[in-house]
């Protein structure tokens, strides 16, 4: 086998002598400690222990700093969280009658306090408003019963049926002002049919009884 010299035996060559000696470390550290005097022992580990406290106290305030932390929730806009619930009239109508008053239900589900005003109800012709205050405030997870009263000021715009009949409100919260329409089907329906029929002295249209629900909303809104 050409190439390959005979293998000698370790510690057979000289110091010097350009030979690589196998096994022959250099001295390590655990090898002298032994020789280290007790007092500098005792140094070297203090030295050791206040390195590690040192490196923990400056970890811990990053593993808890903002930047790791978990985002916040962002604050929502009032027409989200904000829901309204017909209840019925809140008097008989009259033979005659030119207003009425419709009782709600006004429920914020999360999110800061909710000012509610409303604006208009739906049909030219009518006025509206919330009694006794035109403004009112809705806590989260709170419900506030409520009546809008709506007079009939003008009967010429006034369809024979209210057919998804509209409030428009304002909503207000911290986050932003929306101008809002939450439109109602059923029993609103047909009570409105109702105030039009007897303030615009016509006589009322048979219609089938839908059931009755809570509004629905069609945004307009104006952050």
């Amino acid at each position: 086998m050409s190439g390959i010299g005979p293998v000698e035996p370790v510690g057979s060559a000289g110091p010097g002598d350009g030979h690589d000696v196998i096994g022959a470390d250099a001295p390590r550290l655990t090898d002298r400690w032994p020789a280290v005097s007790p007092r500098a022992r005792r140094n070297a580990l203090g030295a050791g222990v206040i390195a590690a406290v040192t490196a923990v106290a400056l970890l811990a305030p990053q593993a808890g700093s903002p930047d790791h932390a978990r985002p916040p929730t962002p604050m929502p806009y009032p027409a989200n969280v904000t829901d309204w619930h017909y209840l019925g009239l809140g008097a008989p109508l009259g033979a005659r009658a030119t207003a009425g008053s419709f009782r709600f239900d006004v429920s914020v589900d999360s999110g800061p306090p909710v000012t509610l005003t409303v604006l208009d109800a739906a049909f030219p012709g009518l006025d509206a408003h919330t009694t006794p205050w035109p403004a009112f405030t809705v806590r989260a997870g709170t419900t506030r019963r409520i009546t809008v009263e709506i007079s009939v000021s003008d009967c010429s715009g006034l369809p024979l049926n209210a057919d998804l009949p509209f409030l428009d409100v304002t909503l207000r919260n911290t986050r932003a002002i929306q101008h809002h329409s939450f439109i109602f089907d059923g029993a609103y329906a047909r009570d409105l049919s109702a105030l039009f029929h007897r303030a615009c002295n016509r006589s009322p249209a048979r219609s089938a009884p839908r059931p009755t629900g809570s509004a629905g909303s069609q945004n307009a809104d104006r952050a």
